[in-house]
């Protein structure tokens, strides 16, 4: 079954718009878990611009699911991983100014510092995957920096279905399916996200070699009209009739 990572980091964002308490991260990573998620994804920022530390150390102690921990390569990152030992490690390409990740990390360019940045994590028992385009030398990179899982980006997809730009967006859905493929050919578990909704969903949930998809912003706001369970309930609906 493929499966359904929710990531809570768009609760945050509320929460932190007004320096309560509220939104709970953690109740929003209870409340999916109920409605069928498989796994919690959040992304520590180095600007904690949504999830905190504090929500780490609370979604460690009392969350039942795998946490994905998303973050950037760099030592503060990598100490906080190593304390933590989440179920799984997603390196992402981060850069300050930015509303939302842009592009896929650049493995192939940078294979030698993230093999040493990844080693310790892989011996502390974290599965790491690496967020990354469609490219050839992009997959085969990870593959041989030793990643256990890569996870392909859909935003081109998701935006260029937005725009309206269909035979650009079919394109790119080929290159995705391409990359599943090659990924898989390699041994490398294979997830992909970014900007996914139930409108766009569908193809891509129905590539065989994925196991897991991650999504969060369009769940989050979806949840302030339908509730999250609802939500959650209804994208786990859109990907497996995708997958039958």
């Amino acid at each position: 079954m493929l499966r359904l990572g929710v990531n809570i980091d768009h609760i945050a964002t509320v929460r932190n718009a007004r320096g309560t308490p509220w939104p709970d991260p953690l109740r929003a990573a209870m409340l999916a878990e109920a409605a069928g998620a498989d796994g919690i994804t959040a992304h520590l920022r180095e600007d904690r611009r949504h999830i905190r530390d504090t929500d780490i150390d609370a979604l460690m102690a009392e969350l039942r699911l795998p946490l994905n921990l998303e973050m950037a390569a760099t030592p503060e990152m990598q100490a906080i991983a190593l304390r933590h030992r989440p179920h799984a490690v997603c390196v992402v390409p981060e850069k300050r100014e930015e509303r939302t990740t842009e592009g896929g990390l650049d493995v192939a360019g940078n294979e030698g510092f993230l093999r040493d940045f990844i080693a310790p994590l892989r011996e502390a028992g974290c599965r790491v995957s690496m967020f990354i385009g469609h490219e050839p030398a992009q997959i085969e990179a990870s593959a041989r920096i030793g990643a256990a899982v890569v996870e392909l980006h859909t935003g081109a997809y998701c935006d260029l279905g937005i725009e309206g730009r269909l035979a650009e967006r079919d394109a790119e859905l080929a290159g995705l399916i391409k990359g599943a493929e090659l990924a898989a050919s390699l041994g490398l578990e294979v997830h992909a996200g970014h900007g996914l909704t139930y409108e766009n969903v569908g193809p891509i949930a129905a590539i065989p070699q994925l196991a897991e998809l991650n999504i969060g912003h369009f769940l989050m706001g979806e949840a302030m009209f339908v509730g999250l369970a609802e939500a959650v309930c209804e994208m786990r609906r859109k990907m497996d009739e995708a997958r039958a």
